[in-house]
């Protein structure tokens, strides 16, 4: 089992910056892969970006440009730095670790 632990979320005004960061615990495997997916109301969950142990990033389109992700595997704790926010960003961000889920962090951007 994976437990993890999200924080960083909050309110922020257009334009404005994000940390997001997942730190897990548990039985961690060497080789996995870490991330956060987004859930705006009404909409389907969506990626917006992954890492792997090995430090190879993918990045959903809307948010290349704007937002960082990065680890740290000797915290086994994966970030996720969002500048230039947009009210289209306000979602729930959940973390993931290999098949394993966060229970979420509501990012809300006022216009």
């Amino acid at each position: 089992q994976v437990h993890l632990v999200e924080s960083g979320g909050g309110l922020v005004q257009a334009g404005g910056s994000l940390r997001l960061s997942c730190a897990a615990s548990g039985r961690i495997a060497s080789i996995n892969i870490m991330g956060w997916y987004r859930q705006a109301p009404g909409k389907q969950r969506e990626l917006v970006a992954t890492i792997t142990s090995g430090g190879s990033t993918n990045y959903a389109d809307s948010v290349k440009g704007r937002f960082t992700i990065y680890r740290d595997n000797a915290k086994n704790t994966v970030y996720l730095q969002m500048n230039s926010l947009k009210p289209e960003d306000t979602a729930v961000y959940s973390c993931i670790f290999n098949a394993y889920w966060g229970q979420g962090a509501q990012v809300t951007v006022s216009s």
